[in-house]
């Protein structure tokens, strides 16, 4: 029998329905793309070797840095009821910290602005002030101009009657 060869392309789709199956096992995933689930298992292997960040296995999740609590999130979030609670088990960790973390990570981003935004925002304020004062300054010179163009007209008119 020849042996199949994928693309990097289908792999990489194959890999995301794998990583995002929700409450569907491989074996549903695999029927779906017309694998078999051994190729799919191994392809999952090798990805989790080499795109995965290992989770620490001796220490406590307490003391889990901010890239291995989201490796955490990430891997947990497909995760239902029992699975969820055998893969807590698993990696030694308890669901409640798991909230903890979607909930710090969730305010975490709301709440810290980009320094750059600031000055953008700030940079936006000042340049629609000095453009409200440069249409301030624009009416007063047009009205200025146009006094001195009064003021002229009439002196020329004076003039002209007194003599």
């Amino acid at each position: 029998m020849k042996r199949k060869t994928y693309s990097t392309e289908f792999k990489a789709q194959a890999l995301c329905k794998a990583h995002e199956r929700g409450q569907r096992n491989l074996q549903a995933i695999a029927d779906e793309l017309n694998l078999s689930l051994g190729t799919l298992k191994n392809w999952l292997k090798e990805s989790d070797k080499t795109c995965g960040l290992p989770l620490p296995q001796n220490t406590p999740a307490a003391q889990w840095n901010a890239a291995q609590r989201l490796v955490a999130l990430c891997e947990s979030y497909p995760l239902k009821d029992d699975a969820l609670n055998a893969w807590c088990r698993e990696k030694g960790i308890y669901e409640h910290q798991l909230r903890l973390w979607t909930h710090d990570f969730c305010q975490s981003d709301r709440c810290q602005v980009h320094p750059l935004e600031v000055a953008l925002r700030q940079s936006k304020q000042n340049e629609e002030q000095l453009e409200k004062e440069l249409r301030r300054k624009d009416k007063a010179l047009a009205e200025t101009a146009a006094l001195l163009v009064l003021q002229k007209k009439f002196r020329t008119l004076w003039e002209v009657e007194a003599k």
